[in-house]
């Protein structure tokens, strides 16, 4: 029962009828906006900051060569899966036709920490410059009570409270976008064309004119080395030297997770088997240039111990000095938060689009209860699970800091690249003559690539940060056990004797590891 698959057959005449309520309004161009518009966010205008500062400094950018081979490889195993599997539910629907029905649980529920959490993330930052941009350029004061987390997270010392009571501008902006998103999938698309064109200007604006600011010198971290860009390691693991490059990589990982959430679009796209390929490999790769030129002038303008900020493009554009000291670009600061709190918009719709679709999915599978695949009658949205995951978004996003949350968001991509890379592997053994619109080029040697180089960037995360996500899956295997597999279709009439003995080792194991969590992280 637990490794059940659906048959592709059954899953391809899914994707070819429309019995999914869902409308198919969006090409090639609207995929691609969407993967742009989810890649280009929070990754480029906050956390290249934090991750030259702490962990790789002008060698950031090969941590995003890294990051960028990883999904190239994951990119075109998605591809041959989105073109040839055509519906909504992205990797956890790729699971459940090659590896199985636990398997596509674990993946699906994983999914949720990437839309979810990624959402929080995003609106975090964009609470970041949102404040700024009000404070500075229209003299408007948002009191500290609600201007940031009311928690904190330190390593060293787990969680603590703050003065503050609630980040008010990061929940508002997710309850604006979950209603747009309620009200249609065109209409959204639509706003979110418009947001991808404007940030794409500001970052040209800031790679054009910042690069005539680049001092070479801010590159050499390390003159005497090897290779000068990389600072000398610490003596921690994941600080400098190669091992903070690979946890930088890590880190800002979730970035690139734009391309997964094109594939979670598939049942509304007009000419999926044509059009997803395109908007997935096309977004990633104008997306992965202008990550690496954005790197490259941000470390050479400001030497990268200054970058530990939450608005670093900004902190860049206000070191640039003419000769007689005057800020050179301070006419472009105000673009640059424009364009943030524009992009960071676009990543937030994106993300808070994707999820209800896996929710959707799965409901349509019967993991999930039936309410979460209603779709409503005249906006043709699914509407419970948009408005959930809103309200939870907004809560996760109102409460915690952005490091926790990015730090999950970037392990829980990189487990879901993982099994889909796997995937292909499996169904090229399993179903060799199936019909593949787009084919993964040069296999196995791509997804056995995207395995490593993902496992190699997941590893050097913290171990706090695995201890979340063991303890999600706990949750989550909780309610497989429990309701899941019980009102699974797929297994509808059949019947697993080793459950009674699974399901209270499930239950003793998930409740001794998330009471260790609890202790570890928030009492101790």
């Amino acid at each position: 029962m637990l490794f059940t698959r659906k048959r592709i057959e059954d899953l391809q005449a899914d994707a070819s009828g429309e019995t999914s309520g869902l409308k198919r309004t969006l090409g090639a161009l609207n995929l691609t906006s969407l993967g742009i518009g989810a890649i280009i966010g929070a990754g480029i205008f906050s956390i290249t900051g934090v991750a030259a500062a702490q962990y790789a400094g002008p060698a950031l950018v090969i941590s995003f060569i890294i990051s960028a081979i990883a999904c190239a490889f994951a990119g075109l195993c998605y591809a041959e899966f989105a073109s040839m599997l055509p519906i909504a539910g992205s990797a956890y629907t790729y699971s459940y036709a090659t590896i199985g029905e636990l398997f596509a649980w674990i993946i699906g529920w994983d999914l949720i920490i990437e839309y979810l959490f990624a959402s929080s993330t995003v609106a975090v930052a964009w609470s970041g410059y949102a404040v700024s941009f009000l404070e500075k350029n229209l003299h408007i004061t948002i009191p500290d009570a609600l201007r940031a987390a009311p928690l904190s997270f330190d390593p060293a010392t787990g969680f603590s409270a703050t003065s503050s009571i609630i980040n008010l501008p990061a929940v508002l902006v997710i309850g604006i976008i979950t209603v747009l998103l309620v009200r249609g999938i065109k209409e959204s698309a639509s706003f979110n064309n418009i947001i991808v064109f404007v940030k794409l200007v500001v970052i040209l604006l800031f790679i054009i004119f910042g690069f005539q600011y680049v001092n070479p010198e801010n590159w050499f971290a390390n003159p005497n080395g090897a290779i000068p860009i990389i600072p000398e390691n610490t003596g921690e693991f994941g600080v400098f030297g190669w091992s903070g490059i690979f946890r930088a990589a890590g880190v800002i990982f979730f970035a690139y997770i734009g391309f997964d959430a094109v594939s979670t679009a598939a049942q509304e796209a007009k000419n999926p088997k044509r059009d997803m390929p395109i908007g997935i490999l096309a977004s990633l790769a104008i997306c992965t240039v202008l990550y690496i030129l954005v790197t490259i002038v941000l470390t050479g303008i400001v030497p990268y111990t200054m970058l530990n900020v939450p608005d670093p493009i900004a902190v860049a554009v206000d070191a640039t000095r003419l000769p007689d000291g005057t800020a050179a670009l301070g006419w472009l600061s105000p673009f640059i938060k424009i364009g943030a709190i524009a992009g960071l918009s676009s990543v937030i719709l994106v993300m808070l689009m994707g999820q209800p679709r896996i929710f959707f999915t799965m409901s349509r599978d019967g993991l999930l209860p039936s309410i979460f695949s209603k779709v409503h009658p005249k906006f043709k949205t699914p509407v419970f699970s948009t408005v959930l995951t809103g309200v939870v978004a907004m809560t996760i996003a109102g409460l915690f800091p952005i490091n926790v949350l990015s730090e999950l968001v970037s392990i829980g991509t990189l487990l879901a690249f993982v099994l889909v890379c796997a995937a292909v592997l499996i169904l090229r053994r399993t179903h060799p003559n199936i019909e593949r619109p787009f084919k993964t080029p040069l296999v196995p040697f791509v997804p056995i690539g995207g395995i490593v180089v993902c496992m190699a960037q997941m590893i050097p995360l913290p171990g706090a940060t695995w201890e979340r996500l063991v303890a999600w899956l706990c949750i989550g295997g909780l309610i497989y056990f429990f309701y899941g597999i019980n009102h699974s279709k797929v297994n509808a009439g059949k019947t697993w004797a080793p459950l009674r003995i699974v399901r209270p080792a499930v239950a003793i194991v998930s409740a001794v590891f998330l009471a260790y969590v609890a202790w570890a992280h928030f009492i101790r």
